[in-house]
């Protein structure tokens, strides 16, 4: 094999190496940014907070991502509840959490209606 002939050879797997990094990092980087937590494991989260102070009842959440917009932050969210018996009456809380964190970015009591 001729010197110039090695050297282009030699150039373009250089080249094939490289690109073939950068294109990995990126798709990587891709799918890092695309993955969710289960919607298990967000509720697992709720329930272990809660029963650190106490007995729940009932728990459950939807595996259905609903969008949430708060002034210009965008997020895909999980919706959820937690009952438990608290001075002798069921009481209720739903919560809102990130889907791609897990984060609960919201929480609260139901009011009872009579």
């Amino acid at each position: 094999m001729k010197k110039a002939q090695r050297q282009l050879l030699e150039a373009t797997l250089v080249l094939g190496i490289g690109t073939g990094i950068v294109l990995g990092g990126l798709a990587t980087n891709w799918v890092i940014k695309r993955q969710t937590v289960s919607p298990d494991k967000v509720l697992a989260k709720v329930k272990k907070a809660f029963l650190a102070e106490g007995p729940i009842e009932g728990a459950w959440i939807e595996f259905t991502k609903t969008p949430l917009q708060k002034f210009a932050i965008k997020s895909q969210t999980y919706t959820g509840g937690i009952t438990r018996i608290e001075d002798g009456e069921y009481i209720q809380y739903e919560f809102v959490a990130d889907s791609q964190t897990g984060t609960i970015l919201d929480i609260y009591r139901l009011t009872k209606t009579s």
